[in-house]
C-alpha cells in the first residue's frame, strides 16, 4: 500500500503555494515540531527565477502548520490532494517578517483594535479552462459542457471541508467563476488558496489546464478574484444603514473611505503582476480607478445588489466587492492590504467617499481631480512607486518587508521584460 502524503504549505510573495510534504501519519508531530523553511525561498519568482536576496545562502525560519487549515480534496483519478497551510515563524518563535499570513493576522488584529468588529470575507474566482470551448457567454450549453469538471470540483471542495456557492460560465472564452460561501478572513483567505490547487488539480484530472492568469488574451476579458467583505460584530451584521451614505454604516463607511484613499498603493499588493495592470483598464468590468459606487462593475470598490426585501436579510446580505484583485497575488496578502487599509479608515474616521455614476474614463484629470478620484497605476513598476510612497504601508508591513516584496516583483518583471504582450500574457497564464 502506498504512504499517504501531506505537504506543508505557504502562499508566497509570487501567489503561488510551495512547501514541503511527509506522510500523514507524521502530522501530529510536525504541526508540534514545525518544518525547517528556508528565507531566500521568498524571493522566488512565479517563474522560478530567485530575486536578489538579503539573506543569501544564510539562515533558517520554521514553518508551522495550522490543523484548523488541512485541506483533503478526493481527485477523480488519482491520489486526493492534501495540503496544510501554515505560518512561518522566526527560530524563536515570532512572526517572520515575510510571511504572508502573518501580515494577513495583523491586520485582522488591527481591525479588531480600530472597529471592535471583523469581516466576514469571500473571493469569487474567474478562471479559464483551456481545450473547452464553453459554449456562448452564461450559456446553458457551456454550463453543461463543463459540468462533469464542474460536478467533481464541486464535490472536492465540499470535501475538502468548504461550502461552495455557485458555478458559472462566465463570459469569456473557457471562462468560468466558483464562489464559496463567506467565512471570517483567515479562513476565507485559506479557502481561496487551497480553492485554486484544488479547481487546478480536477482540471488536470479531466484532461484540461485551469488556468487564473489575469489576461490570457488580450483581446478578451480577464480574469479577477474579486473579493466581498461585510462587517459583522459577533453574529450581528454590521455593514448596513439604510440611512446612511450609500446604505453603509458609520464604521462601513470610514472602512470603505479607507480602502479607496489606499487603493492606488494597495494594488502592488492585490494586482501583483505585470500581466495585472493590462487587465486593470477601462471598459474590461474590471478597475481603473480608486471609487466607490453602487452596483457598477469597473468601480473599484462596488456596493453589491441584494436579494432580500426584508430589513434582517438585507443587513446580512450587505456587502462591498473589491474589485482590483487577481490571482498572481497571495490572498493572505491580498487581504492584509485590504483590512490593513480599511481600519485606517476607521481609525481615522474617513468620510466616505461620494459615490461615482457613469463612466470615469469619460472625464478628464482636471474634472476628475475635482471629484477626489484617482486612477489606478498603469503598470507594475508605478503601483510599487506608490506602495513605497504610502507612509501607511510601511507601518502597517515594515520597510525590510516591502523593500523585499519590491525586489521581487522588479526582478519578476525583468523575467517577462523582452516578450512581446501577447507572449507575456501567455506566459503568466501559464504559470497561474
Amino acid at each position: 500500500m502506498p504512504t499517504p502524503l501531506v505537504m506543508a504549505c505557504t502562499s508566497d510573495l509570487s501567489g503561488l503555494v510551495r512547501g514541503k510534504g511527509f506522510a500523514l501519519d507524521d502530522l501530529d508531530r510536525r504541526i508540534r515540531g514545525g518544518i525547517g523553511w528556508t528565507p531566500t525561498n521568498a524571493q522566488i519568482t512565479c517563474f522560478d527565477g530567485i530575486a536578489p536576496s538579503p539573506f543569501g545562502s544564510v539562515g533558517d525560519v520554521t514553518l508551522w502548520p495550522d490543523r484548523d487549515a488541512l485541506f483533503d480534496a478526493p481527485i477523480p483519478g488519482g491520489p486526493p490532494l492534501r495540503m496544510i497551510l501554515g505560518d512561518i515563524r522566526n527560530r524563536d518563535g515570532t512572526a517572520w517578517m515575510a510571511c504572508t499570513r502573518g501580515h494577513l493576522r495583523a491586520a485582522i488584529a488591527q481591525l479588531e483594535r480600530a472597529a471592535r468588529a471583523q469581516f466576514l470575507v469571500t473571493f469569487e474566482h474567474e478562471f479559464t479552462l483551456t481545450d473547452l470551448d464553453g459554449g456562448a457567454g452564461f450559456s446553458l450549453a457551456g454550463f453543461h459542457a463543463a459540468q462533469p469538471f464542474a460536478e467533481d470540483l464541486m464535490h472536492a471542495l465540499q470535501s475538502a471541508g468548504m461550502t461552495p456557492d455557485s458555478f458559472l460560465r462566465e463570459y469569456g472564452p473557457g471562462q468560468f467563476e466558483v464562489t464559496l460561501a463567506p467565512k471570517p478572513a483567515l479562513r476565507a483567505a485559506d479557502e481561496a488558496i487551497a480553492l485554486r490547487e484544488i479547481t487546478r488539480a480536477v482540471a488536470r484530472a479531466h484532461g484540461h489546464q485551469a488556468s487564473f492568469g489575469p489576461l490570457p488574451d488580450a483581446a478578451n476579458v480577464g480574469n479577477g478574484v474579486h473579493i466581498h467583505l461585510s462587517l459583522w460584530e459577533g453574529e450581528t451584521p454590521v455593514t448596513h444603514d439604510p440611512n446612511g451614505p450609500a446604505g453603509l454604516s458609520p464604521r462601513a463607511a470610514q472602512a470603505a473611505a479607507g480602502i479607496v484613499t489606499h487603493m492606488p498603493a494597495i494594488t502592488a499588493l492585490t494586482a501583483a503582476s505585470v500581466a495585472s495592470y493590462h487587465r486593470l483598464t477601462p471598459h474590461r468590468w474590471s478597475a481603473a480607478y480608486a471609487n466607490l459606487a453602487v452596483q457598477d462593475r469597473e468601480a473599484g470598490l462596488r456596493i453589491c445588489p441584494v436579494t432580500a426585501t426584508d430589513p434582517e436579510r438585507i443587513a446580512r446580505q450587505f456587502n462591498y466587492e473589491y474589485r482590483a484583485a487577481d490571482a498572481t497575488a497571495s490572498p493572505w496578502l491580498a487581504l492584509s492590504a485590504l483590512i490593513h487599509a480599511a481600519a485606517d479608515g476607521i481609525e481615522s474616521a474617513l468620510p466616505c467617499p461620494t459615490p461615482t455614476t457613469g463612466d470615469q474614463s469619460e472625464l478628464d484629470d482636471s474634472a476628475l481631480r475635482a471629484r477626489g478620484i484617482h486612477p489606478l497605476p498603469r503598470a507594475l513598476s508605478d503601483a510599487l512607486d506608490l506602495m513605497r510612497s504610502d507612509a501607511a504601508l510601511a507601518d502597517w508591513y515594515g520597510a525590510e518587508f516591502l523593500a523585499l516584496y519590491t525586489a521581487h516583483k522588479q526582478h519578476e518583471a525583468t523575467e517577462v521584460a523582452d516578450l512581446e504582450t501577447a507572449e507575456m500574457l501567455a506566459r503568466y497564464a501559464q504559470t497561474y
